[in-house]
């Protein structure tokens, strides 16, 4: 019997499986990730309170996440409409060599 998934399909599948439970052992041991030991010192000795210094670290981390995103959905975007444009580009050749020359 022929299998279902290729090769190469099973080969992502079995990387994408791994990378989901490494992400689930990840996130179920948040004590072990506390932070890195200069962030953590430097909050306790340069703002009591730490607020501020603990904003900056959060909206850095932040856009540090939303940039991989931002890049591929503006490539994707841009590959997207390129190919709009060869399509219609595409159908309005077809149509001029479909009318007839006078």
């Amino acid at each position: 019997m022929r299998s279902l998934f290729s090769v190469d399909a099973m080969r992502w599948l079995r990387m994408a499986c791994f990378a989901c439970l490494l992400a689930c052992i990840c996130i179920s041991l948040p004590s072990h990730a506390i932070a890195c030991p200069n962030c953590k010192d430097a909050v306790t000795d340069n703002d009591p309170s730490g607020n501020n210094l603990a904003r900056g670290y959060f909206y850095s981390i932040l856009i540090m996440l939303g940039m991989p995103a931002t890049l591929a959905g503006s490539f994707g975007m841009y590959v997207w409409r390129e190919m709009l444009k060869q399509r219609s580009v595409a159908a309005e050749q077809n149509r001029s060599d479909s009318l007839p020359s006078a």
